[in-house]
């Protein structure tokens, strides 16, 4: 596990002052993610979204490390070819081979739909470089449409409910899947409210020799309608009624880093009852659409600790 203690004496290489709302996750993210990097350099990569314009609004920055501002869809693109440009440099001879590490940070927008041709191009052509998706279940930065990682049933601009429709219509898309399926080295699935897990896992995959993914859980209290100082609760909850299965799986083998608290598995509606975005799924007349909800989130939990070897709970 990461030396928490340690990594708290590492100097800030995201400053405060930015622009992001009271109770965002992605900050959070940014600000472990170098931290647990210690003092290697680091080179930043960020598709546009909430990260970017809340932290790089000119003539000022919150990052005190070489940061790209990239299209919404190419973060991964781009991170692939600065460290493709920087072997170049080396085998020239024209700049040193030190310990230099990529990170690309991108929304669950610019990663699971539009950015996902590029991501899939970088990780199948093997660049050293851990790619970062702070999701927040929809496109928040644009006015909180419906992503692909958005969970059945939520309330989004785009899946609005109404007396049509209760919200979205299909499950959301398993990209930590997608991303194993390529046989990359070191992938994982995080939440921000235990950052002892999330920056154990960044050191892991910056330590390893090759493309690395994480897909870390990161509220947003404006799309989520949930209270700002309750965030880091919100994630915990999703672990705790396994909406959010929280594991690593290390050159194709998997390992479950955490349970639902106190071992007892907490219903959906524990999770929901805290967001203005689902609080309809918990009217009577939405109990079937509850229902097939919890069968699915029950028949993925399951599938996951078998995949990882363990006891399931129920």
């Amino acid at each position: 596990m990461a030396n928490l203690k340690e990594l708290s004496k590492n100097a800030e290489r995201v400053t405060g002052g930015h622009r992001l709302c009271a109770g965002c996750g992605a900050g959070v993210v940014a600000r472990q993610t170098l931290i647990a990097a210690e003092n290697i350099p680091v080179v930043v990569v960020s598709a546009t979204g909430c990260l970017e314009v809340s932290t790089s609004v000119f003539p000022y920055t919150s990052w005190k490390t070489p940061f790209f501002h990239s299209a919404f869809e190419n973060s991964a693109a781009t991170c692939s070819g600065v460290e493709a440009a920087y072997k170049s440099l080396v085998r020239q001879g024209k700049i040193k081979d030190e310990p230099i590490r990529f990170v690309a940070f991108g929304g669950d927008g610019g990663t699971y739909d539009i950015g996902l041709q590029s991501l899939s191009g970088a990780m199948e052509r093997g660049h050293r470089m851990l790619y970062v998706c702070y999701n927040n279940e929809a496109y928040m930065n644009t006015g909180i449409q419906r992503s692909s990682a958005t969970p059945q049933g939520a309330s989004a601009t785009t899946s609005p409910v109404g007396k049509v429709k209760q919200g979205k219509d299909q499950p959301k898309k398993d990209l930590t899947a997608i991303m194993v399926a390529h046989n990359i080295p070191y992938a994982a699935q995080a939440i921000i409210g235990d950052f002892n897990d999330y920056m154990t896992k960044v050191k892991k995959a910056l330590d390893t020799d090759g493309p690395t993914f994480i897909n870390v859980l990161t509220p947003c209290r404006l799309g989520w309608g949930c209270k700002p100082e309750d965030s880091m609760e919100m994630v915990r909850l999703a672990v705790d009624t396994c909406i959010w299965p929280v594991y690593e799986v290390v050159n194709g083998k998997y390992k479950m880093n955490k349970k639902p608290r106190g071992g007892k598995k907490l219903p959906v509606g524990e999770f929901f009852k805290h967001q203005s975005r689902f609080k309809h799924l918990l009217k009577p007349q939405n109990a079937g659409l509850l229902a097939n909800i919890q069968a699915d989130v029950d028949a993925k939990w399951e599938h996951i600790c078998n995949l990882c070897g363990e006891e399931v709970i129920k």
